[in-house]
């Protein structure tokens, strides 16, 4: 009994400090974005569901600059200018506007990709690998909340940089999303306009106001 009770504090003490080493990365990797006065990230973004035979590729670019962005995917731009939402897509003609603070919590927004995990997760480290000579570290986050439709985040960060490199997402559908950064790139300088929606460009377009 006494030597089980060595190995289980052996144990509990190891998933502890590993919980501790994951928060520290977690947090080196936040307040290295935080530095940055705006990120560019071009990245390759991959949706599949072996179950439901569906498998899709497809490449986006988002720039970040504090809670503000541009996300450019699937043919749609949305613009977040801190309070609203603009979804803008040209094949339908039209634009959806929502506020902010109705996205659904459990979405990885670009403005939440370097902080979401400080709430609603616990964490650990996971597997490590060697692309192109770089060394990623995995993190996996598993939501505290057992409603939410996430199963579980792998986030893999290159250790040298402290810049994310890859966000698998596994949904309990059995839907897995995988965001891989070819790019990433920061303090760019950027245009006044960039985050702002002009309603007068898309005069042709059915603005949908949300409430």
């Amino acid at each position: 009994m006494k030597k089980l009770l060595v190995l289980f504090l052996l144990a509990t003490t190891s998933i502890f400090a590993q919980d501790k080493e994951a928060k520290q990365l977690l947090d080196d990797v936040s307040a290295k974005a935080k530095s940055y006065n705006n990120i560019s990230i071009d990245f390759k973004y991959v949706l599949e569901n072996t179950e439901e035979n569906i498998k899709q590729e497809t490449k986006g670019d988002v720039v970040m600059e504090g809670e503000k962005y541009r996300l450019n995917i699937l043919g749609i731009t949305r613009i977040y200018d801190g309070k609203n939402v603009y979804s803008i897509s040209p094949e339908d003609e039209e634009v959806t506007v929502s506020k902010g603070s109705d996205e659904d919590e459990n979405t990885i927004t670009p403005s939440k990709m370097l902080s979401f995990y400080q709430e609603g997760f616990t964490y650990k480290m996971d597997i490590v690998q060697d692309v192109s000579g770089r060394k990623i570290q995995y993190v996996k986050l598993t939501p505290i909340d057992s409603n939410s439709q996430i199963k579980y985040v792998l986030l893999g960060i290159d250790i040298k940089t402290k810049h994310i490199y890859r966000l698998i997402e596994t949904g309990k559908s059995g839907t897995k999303t995988t965001l891989t950064v070819n790019s990433f790139k920061t303090n760019e300088p950027l245009s006044k306009s960039l985050f702002t929606f002009d309603e007068n460009k898309y005069k042709d377009y059915y603005i949908n106001k949300l409430d």
